[in-house]
């Protein structure tokens, strides 16, 4: 959903290739890519069939090289997408595993099991799929595999040794290519608890994406085993030369949990997904920032921030859309670069995109195709580039316009990064003003965070400078009347301008000063 450059209305490697130097002028630190290995696309590229190739769609490995290659030229390192907890039934160790008898080798490198019932027709547990619907499907032998997405992307069997030397395999080959780390999917799956136990009452039937994701207790997440692996690939990144790193996509239910995964012989970082889930809410927000520091300070890990991904709805959307979402969008902005820590930013959040109402008839979600909800088409609308129709440059000109693979509403017009890019009060250049700061401020600014009080409604922190240099204060007005700040120092950096006449900060917009 990037850029297209061979004009079939799919984003590929070259588009990105193409946009590298927007990307620096941002300017950002690293890429993270979402799969672009040989798959099906039943999952968009989350169900991979070969780990080691690029997929048609997206280019060649050749393409690959020549965007890392691009992006190492102009100082930004790239992260790659790991997908451990399942594959595609299209891998052929799946192929072969459906070929063989119940009980062969094969079998065992994916989670077979024997039906419940006088003949096997029942599933052997009452688990459900994350996207909807049974986890698990019937072979013709009688047999089930259990699939904890969709049906396509059977779930590998970790405690097969084979699967753990084959995905050590694979990093060592992305290593080689020269890539600066991987963002592990699932990485609180992999694992499942012995004798695979019903989920306690039958929870789990009937759950959406999100519902599941809010429930912790199963034995199907977070199992002890995970750490094993993880502390394995971390072994094996500390023995490539340069600054090779990974992070985690972990939905745990507590700070102690996701602490686990961030210890020194673990993961570097893993995802902050409670900042993206909250409510424009200072309390909300506060309780985000201490529980996060509660959950990365015991083991001296760095925190995460980030405000959406592509499997959440648009933050513009999600703070209540419109001009009042995209003012509380770029105020939460603000306060997470502000933040210590490593912030993520979503394609299209630069541009203040909000949610896509994708009509039911061009919906590809998985999720919304198994009836497990409404889906996440509407986050991943390609991108506009420029021009007043579809495909807004998203894909090159032809004799006739490019239809992109969800369509793209009319009113992108108004979110090009080409209409952008000539407005000095775009969402784009306050984005790229805020970024800039950000790489020329960090150095300077204590990695220590001393909230501050300055009411029930406002966020407040201080970032004391290094060596006896100025201090970053970061305010975000998240109440309904203008707040004071005229004694906190020089404005650097404002999400909207101070309230005429009385240098007081306006609801809803953050601010950054320096004393």
């Amino acid at each position: 959903s990037f850029a297209d450059a061979n004009g079939d209305g799919v984003g590929d490697l070259r588009g990105i290739t193409a946009h590298l130097d927007y990307l620096r002028s941002l300017p950002v630190d690293a890429l993270w890519l979402t799969p672009f290995y040989r798959s099906p696309q039943a999952d968009h590229g989350y169900d991979v069939a070969d780990y080691r190739d690029v997929d048609p769609i997206f280019g060649t490995l050749e393409d690959f090289d020549e965007m890392l290659a691009g992006a190492h030229d102009r100082g930004m390192r790239v992260i790659v997408d790991l997908v451990p907890n399942h594959t595609s039934s299209e891998h052929p160790w799946f192929v072969e595993a459906l070929a063989a008898e119940p009980g062969s080798h094969a079998r065992k490198r994916y989670l077979f099991r024997d039906g419940t019932g006088p003949d096997g027709s029942a599933p052997p547990n009452n688990w459900q799929s994350v996207f909807g619907g049974p986890a698990w499907t019937r072979v013709p032998d009688g047999q089930w595999y259990l699939h904890l997405f969709d049906a396509r992307q059977p779930d590998l069997n970790w405690d097969e040794p084979d699967v753990g030397d084959e995905l050590e395999s694979v990093l060592r080959f992305w290593l080689d290519r020269g890539v600066d780390g991987f963002r592990v999917d699932v990485a609180h799956g992999l694992f499942k608890e012995s004798g695979m136990p019903d989920v306690a009452g039958g929870a789990g039937v009937g759950e959406t994406l999100d519902d599941t994701m809010s429930q912790w207790d199963r034995p199907y997440w977070d199992q002890p085993g995970v750490h094993d692996v993880y502390r394995r690939w971390r072994r094996l990144l500390d023995s490539y030369p340069g600054d090779r790193m990974m992070i985690g996509e972990a939905w745990v239910g507590t700070s102690e949990a996701m602490a686990r995964y961030v210890r020194p012989d673990e993961m570097h970082q893993v995802f902050n997904f409670h900042w993206l889930s909250t409510p424009f809410s200072a309390p909300a927000l506060r309780h985000v920032i201490a529980e996060t520091y509660e959950a990365v300070s015991p083991v001296g890990a760095s925190p995460t921030w980030v405000l959406s991904n592509h499997d959440v709805v648009r933050t513009v959307s999600h703070y209540g859309g419109g001009d009042l979402g995209l003012s509380r969008a770029k105020a939460a902005m603000l306060a997470m670069l502000a933040l210590p820590g490593s912030a993520y930013v979503y394609q299209g959040e630069e541009l203040g995109l909000p949610q896509v109402e994708v009509a039911p008839e061009d919906r590809q979600d998985p999720t919304w195709l198994r009836g497990g909800g409404v889906g996440r088409d509407g986050c991943r609308v390609p991108l506009p580039w420029s021009g007043k129709t579809p495909p807004f440059g998203f894909s090159p000109d032809g004799p006739q316009p490019v239809r992109t693979w969800l369509p793209q509403p009319d009113w992108f017009r108004d979110y090009t990064v080409e209409r952008q890019s000539e407005d000095p009060f775009s969402t784009l250049s306050f984005m790229r003003f805020a970024l800039g700061e950000r790489r020329e401020l960090v150095p300077t600014l204590s990695h220590a965070l001393e909230m501050l009080d300055r009411g029930e409604d406002v966020v407040a922190f201080r970032r004391a400078g290094v060596d006896g240099g100025p201090a970053l204060v970061c305010v975000v007005n998240c109440g309904t009347a203008d707040v004071p700040v005229d004694d906190l120092g020089e404005p650097v950096v404002l999400s909207s301008t101070l309230a005429e006449g009385t240098g007081q900060l306006l609801p809803n917009s953050a601010a950054w000063f320096l004393a």
